[in-house]
């Protein structure tokens, strides 16, 4: 994906989601799931939003639009949209090497970076007072979180542009040692709860997904789940939009 231009990754699908389906909708857990899944993949937006288009041709034409029913869940558009990515991988390895790269301008002012950086580690600060009697183990980790995230945020003060890839991996690998120490932390009611919650989202469209698109999405909800119980922010840069 280019230059990071997923940044607004997220607020296109939905809007173009909303469109399609002529109704805005609250954003369920599965959804925002599938969305990390196609940002992570590197799956281009104009993929996903060609790959959606499809999916409402395709279900426009099927016994359950003809009996009333909508399209409620980007689920439905797994496929589609995957499909959509490969031939928008064909096409670009057929075209050639590029011979120039269109100048950016920085996705975010240095302002808006700092202002994001002071909030979570705030937001991780105040989750790990609320646990450090019941749980000093995890509010420790939560608190070393905070401390790397001031450390990141120094970078972004160094003189000329802003690196935002080396930026976003640093904040990768933070995000990734946090949700690992969340779900070993985790009661196992409360794992048990975020499991039956997801295995009921999911019910509907396990057949039509393959083994590895099951397995990553279900990491992802999992994820989310975690950190909004635990009360702590995502950390990516994708999130500050």
């Amino acid at each position: 994906m280019e230059s990071f231009n997923y940044f607004n990754y997220f607020t296109e699908i939905e809007e173009h989601f909303w469109k399609k389906r002529g109704a805005h909708l609250l954003v369920s857990p599965l959804d925002w799931a599938i969305v990390e899944t196609w940002q992570k993949a590197g799956v281009p937006l104009p993929a996903v939003l060609k790959g959606i288009d499809r999916a409402f041709e395709s279900w426009s034409r099927s016994k359950r639009a003809a009996g009333g029913r909508q399209l409620k869940s980007l689920a439905y558009c797994v496929d589609s949209v995957l499909d959509a990515a490969e031939e928008a991988l064909e096409a670009s390895a057929g075209a050639g090497p590029q011979t120039g790269r269109a100048p950016s301008t920085e996705a975010f002012s240095r302002d808006e970076l700092r202002t994001y950086f002071a909030r979570n580690a705030m937001r991780l600060r105040a989750s790990a007072q609320k646990r450090r009697a019941s749980d000093a183990t995890l509010a420790a980790r939560i608190e070393e979180t905070a401390a790397r995230l001031d450390e990141i945020g120094v970078v972004i003060d160094s003189p000329g542009a802003v690196d935002l890839e080396d930026v976003e991996r640093r904040l990768t690998v933070l995000e990734g040692k946090l949700s690992a120490a969340l779900a070993s932390e985790a009661d196992e009611e409360t794992m048990l709860g975020v499991r039956r919650e997801m295995d009921r989202s999911l019910a509907p469209y396990r057949r039509k997904m393959s083994a590895a698109q099951l397995a990553q999405l279900e990491h992802q909800y999992i994820q989310k789940r975690l950190f909004e119980h635990f009360e702590v922010p995502r950390l990516s840069l994708f999130y500050l939009t």
